[in-house]
Order: C-alpha cells, then sequence, then structure tokens
C-alpha cells in the first residue's frame, strides 16, 4: 500500500497535480513530534563509492545529538534520526524524502549530502511549501538552495562553492599560476565548481585553461588517464578538482604518474581523508608523497587538530566519548571510520546549531515557528572564530574558508602559499 500511495504521490508532482491535492495527502498528524521525541529525516550516502561523505557526517552529527540526549533532551525530547540511505544518487534522495515527509512525517529534513541529490530534492519542498518542511544544513556547496526559486526551503551552514573556488583561483593567481585547468564531475555538482572557477578566473581577466568531466561513481580503481591526458595538452599552471574521492584520488594519481606535476586543489565536498587513504594506503612514505605533496584541499570547516578552537575541543571530546556508529541496516558496505575529519567536524557543527534552533522554538514546537527561530540567530557563538548569523536575506551562516595541505598522513593548515606552491 505504501508503495503504491508513494508512486502516485511521485506521478502527481511530475503531473503538476494541484496542490490541495497533495496537501491532502501530505497532512501529519503529528509533524515529527511527539512527547519523548522531535524526529529529523536525513538521507545520504551510506553505500557506493561516497559513502564516506555520508557516514562521516552522520557520525559527527551523532556525537552531539547523543550528548543532548544523554544530559535530557530537548524540553524533556530526545533527538532521533530518521535516515536512509541514497548512495549518492538523486532518484533514491527522492524517494527517501518522500517516504520522509509523508510516510515517517518526521519534523524536518537534515544533514543530506550532495548537490545532485539535494538538486532534485528541492523542487519537491517547493511543491509541500504550506507544509514548512525545510531542509537543514545540506553537505554541498551549490547555488540552489542559496538562490530563487528553491533558497526559501533551506538553510545553509558551510560557505558555498564559489567562495570555496574563488578563493582557490585568487590564491594561486596571487602566485603566479594563471593557467588553471578544471576536472570536475558530469552533474549539477561539477558543473556548480565549474561556474565558480571560471567566474573568478574572469576577475583575474583569465579563463579556464582546459577542462574534463568524469561521471558520477567513478571508482578509484578507474583509470583517469584520458582526463590527464586533455589537461596536460594545455600545460596548465593548477587544477581544481570538483569532485568525490574516489575519482578525485584517481585523478591525482594518474595525473602524477603521467607528469602533470603541479598543484592540485579539491574543493571540501571531495573528502579529504578518504582522498588521502586512498593515495596513501600500502605505500611506502616516499611513495605516498610523490603523490600527495601537491595536493591542496579547500574545507568550510577549521582544522579538527586546532585545539586552540573551543568548538574543536568539544568535537573531539564528543566524538572519543560517544563514537557513534552507523545503524547495522545501512551497513552494506566495509568502511573503516576516522577518528577524526573534516566532514564529522562539519557534521558536528551542524548538529549543535540544530539543537539550538529546536531550542528556540521552546516547549511546543511547531514547524511554522522555524523560520523565526533561524532569524532570531545573530552573531551566535558556535564555538568558532566566526559568529553565527540569519535573517530574510541571509540564508548561510558562516562565510569562512580554510586551505589544507598534506603533512605525512594527515592535511594540515596551509600558511604559506608562495613557500609550498611558488
Amino acid at each position: 500500500m505504501m508503495h503504491d500511495r508513494r508512486s502516485v504521490i511521485r506521478a502527481g508532482i511530475a503531473g503538476g497535480l494541484t496542490w490541495p491535492w497533495l496537501r491532502t495527502l501530505a497532512e501529519t498528524a503529528d509533524a515529527g513530534i511527539t512527547d519523548t521525541e522531535v524526529i529529523l529525516g536525513m538521507s545520504a550516502a551510506f553505500s557506493g563509492p561516497s559513502r564516506g561523505l555520508g557516514i562521516e557526517l552522520y557520525r559527527g552529527a551523532s556525537a552531539y545529538f547523543d550528548d543532548v540526549n544523554y544530559n535530557g533532551g530537548i524540553s524533556g525530547r530526545r533527538v532521533s534520526l530518521k535516515i536512509y540511505d541514497d548512495g549518492y544518487q538523486p532518484d533514491a534522495s527522492v524517494n527517501n524524502t518522500m517516504q520522509l515527509m509523508l510516510e515517517d512525517r518526521v519534523f524536518l529534513l537534515f544533514g543530506y549530502v550532495g548537490t545532485p541529490t539535494v538538486t532534485r530534492v528541492l523542487p519537491l519542498l517547493k511543491k509541500f511549501q504550506d507544509q514548512s518542511v525545510f531542509l537543514f544544513f545540506p553537505f554541498t556547496g551549490a547555488q540552489p538552495q542559496r538562490e530563487p526559486p528553491y533558497g526559501d526551503f533551506a538553510f545553509n551552514l558551510r560557505a558555498s562553492y564559489m567562495q570555496e573556488t574563488a578563493g582557490l583561483v585568487d590564491n594561486l593567481v596571487r602566485i603566479g599560476r594563471r593557467r588553471i585547468a578544471v576536472l570536475y564531475q558530469a552533474d549539477a555538482y561539477g558543473r556548480s565548481g565549474w561556474v565558480g572557477v571560471r567566474a573568478a578566473l574572469a576577475r583575474h581577466g583569465e579563463r579556464i585553461a582546459a577542462e574534463a568531466t568524469y561521471t558520477r561513481g567513478t571508482q578509484f580503481t578507474a583509470t583517469l588517464r584520458p582526463q590527464v591526458e586533455i589537461l596536460q595538452a594545455a600545460e596548465p599552471d593548477a587544477v581544481i578538482c570538483v569532485g568525490a574521492y574516489a575519482a578525485c584520488a584517481a585523478f591525482a594519481r594518474d595525473a602524477v604518474d603521467l607528469g602533470l606535476e603541479v598543484p592540485i586543489a579539491n574543493v571540501s565536498f571531495v573528502g579529504s581523508e578518504n582522498l588521502l587513504a586512498l593515495l596513501t594506503e600500502g605505500r611506502e612514505r616516499a611513495d605516498s608523497e610523490r603523490y600527495t605533496r601537491l595536493l591542496v584541499n579547500s574545507q568550510v570547516v577549521p582544522s579538527y587538530e586546532d585545539t586552540s578552537i573551543p568548538a574543536v575541543r568539544e568535537y573531539r571530546e564528543l566524538m572519543q566519548r560517544y563514537n557513534p556508529a552507523v545503524p547495522a541496516e545501512l551497513v552494506t558496505e566495509s568502511y573503516t571510520p576516522f577518528d577524526h575529519s573534516f566532514v564529522s567536524l562539519e557534521g558536528f557543527l551542524d548538529a549543535k546549531l540544530m539543537v539550538e534552533i529546536l531550542r528556540r522554538l521552546g516547549d511546543e514546537p511547531a514547524r511554522a515557528d522555524l523560520e523565526r527561530a533561524v532569524f532570531s540567530l545573530e552573531d551566535f557563538d558556535l564555538g568558532l572564530s566566526e559568529r553565527v548569523s540569519f535573517g530574510e536575506g541571509r540564508r548561510q551562516g558562516l562565510q569562512q574558508v580554510f586551505y589544507t595541505v598534506v603533512d605525512g598522513d594527515r592535511f594540515v593548515t596551509l600558511n604559506d602559499w608562495d613557500e609550498r606552491f611558488s
């Protein structure tokens, strides 16, 4: 029966059926709130070559939610996550979202992973806008959830890909590396980063030197030599990659093997620790350094090694205390989590801010009050150097971008671009 209902709803949405008909199907009795819990819905990659992103994001968020629940919850309610695996596939994410909204009746959506999935979900939220279903803090820096017509249905914490790519381009150009090529995933995510690189280069009077794409889901075992050869022919000074860790690691490996020894930059979505693990696992240190010495990754959170930052100290303490594990039913492929990662730190910060918003709803939380609660955040101290503010025209909480390079078996803060790459 549930499957038939979802099929009808999906067909109705695709066919543009009127809102009153959809609203009748979407009505919920409890809207994700009970006397004992508040239920959040999450669809993310827990399988496939990008599973590390969903797993790490979930673990970081769970560490904070677990601590909140251990200490009595929010107005006596536990925070519960209803989670589904979408494998970083848009159709699966849409199906999961319908399940979360129409059957599971969650209070809100939280912690989705990826541009191709989120961009497919946003029109669904627009259809159900009278139900005040919002998406909070997706793990993507793309523009669709930051601008019309869908920006009103999502709230972002992280900096955007436009900000990340602009920072990478500006720093590379400043040290004289003006001929910048781009490798990008052939979908909405990759195109979003490509647009950012192009716009940043245009401000310097430059164009993309060369570009190549790869297919979403590409494994590390695949060859990306054809893409390397396309970019190598343009004799670039640097390459910016907009992709996921398996494919970007394969590209870095093949680039070095073919003699394309220029800085290779990645945006935060890549999953830095997963990327590094693929490039170094089973290799001697000298061989590992050959593949990693020219990597530079932008991040949207500070280094998890910097314990001078209050939020980082809290993150490390709670990750050690709770060591969250992914629910067994979602574990279909082997994966060894990291003690700490940029992705899990981001998930932790997402959860911390989510809890603050839920607290501001008071003892009788309602979806209709969510925007008011978010917009009440002004110069909120999340435990970082940057304060968090939201408002009618500001649906992104943080703006700062950080840069990291490999030192041994980890990514560390990059302090001097000239010394590293000139």
